[in-house]
């Protein structure tokens, strides 16, 4: 969350929340957040209060607005850090959602919607951003991938790059059932020719390693529903706890579509010898910062999204050097652009998909 970013990039999150909005809706003075639902994370809570500040920094009047049918009167939780975060119900009036003595003209949605479309957010004039046609209930990895794909293509022959080097071989595949252990024969054999067409990528630049592939829902969050494996067999081998573990996404939402996603090798390292990996925030088309998933007892080769792992914010801290020589731009701050260019051809690739969803509703 926001509250993972080093505190001296927030002014930068500010400015572009500032921008965005102002080409998005002009003239916006009030924006109502809308949360994940049921929670009392208080980190969760920690990140959704300094994605307040950042929003009133930016000059806009801000309140929070609860989904949850269920939520009838304010709420004031405690973050982490022991600070108080009011959360308020929604009213609706014809076409227009509100919280008591506030009507906002965006609404900023910070909910996944896992489980559905919420009927209350159905058939509003306002504008939602992200748009609600792209949470977990509808969106699929391997369509966003599909975009990213394309994306990656036209940026790539720009520059003369293998679009494989800044994206990974993806294939989707639907009917599979943990349990019953059904389509799990079409899904070794596709994680076998995923495999198979890295290997040969491998033999083409002289890449030592041997493959791996990463099988998880093609919907859902969370760090739910993934595996890592090196041959499809595997998947054909699995006992009743890892079936069981495989089966189901957030919000106990059976896992029947599946994406198989070359793996790629988590070379970074944290405290010299912790697993690490980069997750990049924007808002909009800005890069406003990011940190360090660090994991001590994950292998480079499993998923760092487990209980266990932490955070390090980037110190954007450069050590001096004489020369621009190759051990400076490998420090890991000064990875940082190169992140941040992956994750603007992902963020473009969204907002493809986000078009070709019907945009802001």
């Amino acid at each position: 969350g926001f509250n993972n970013l080093n505190p001296r990039l927030l002014p930068l999150c500010a400015e572009a929340i500032r921008d965005y909005i102002a080409g998005i809706k002009p003239g916006c003075e009030r924006v109502l957040i809308l949360p994940e639902s049921h929670t009392r994370n208080p980190y969760y809570l920690h990140s959704l209060s300094i994605l307040k500040a950042c929003l009133q920094d930016a000059g806009f009047a801000v309140r929070i607005g609860s989904l949850d049918a269920d939520f009838t009167h304010p709420h004031t939780l405690q973050t982490e850090e022991g600070v108080g975060i009011l959360i308020e119900p929604i009213l609706r009036k014809n076409n227009r959602i509100h919280v008591e003595g506030f009507d906002p003209c965006v609404l900023l949605l910070n909910h996944d919607l896992s489980t559905g479309i919420p009927k209350v957010l159905v058939g509003l004039e306002q504008p939602i951003y992200p748009t609600s046609q792209l949470g977990w209930s509808n969106r699929l990895k391997s369509s966003h991938f599909d975009f990213y794909d394309g994306v990656t293509q036209e940026f790539s022959a720009h520059i003369g790059l293998d679009a494989w080097f800044i994206n990974p071989l993806s294939e989707g595949i639907d009917g599979v059932d943990f349990m019953q252990q059904t389509g799990l024969d079409e899904l070794a054999a596709t994680v076998d020719n995923v495999l198979e067409r890295v290997q040969t990528r491998f033999n083409q630049y002289g890449i030592s390693e041997s493959p791996f592939a990463i099988v998880k829902a093609d919907n859902g969050t969370y760090g739910m529903s993934v595996m890592s494996v090196h041959k499809g067999s595997q998947l054909l081998e699995l006992n009743r706890k890892q079936r069981t573990r495989m089966s189901a996404r957030k919000g106990s939402q059976k896992v029947t579509q599946v994406l198989v996603q070359e793996g790629i090798y988590s070379v970074e390292r944290i405290n010299s010898h912790a697993v690490s990996e980069p997750v990049i925030y924007l808002i909009g088309p800005f890069v406003v910062g990011g940190f360090y998933r660090v994991h001590h007892e994950r292998a480079q080769h499993e998923s760092l999204n487990t209980p266990g792992m932490y955070f390090e914010p980037f110190s954007l801290k450069t050590p001096e050097f004489e020369d621009y020589d190759e051990a400076r731009a490998l420090i890991p701050d000064n990875r940082f652009y190169i992140y941040g260019v992956i994750a603007r051809l992902a963020t473009l690739a969204a907002a493809r998909e986000m078009a070709a969803s019907g945009g802001n509703r």
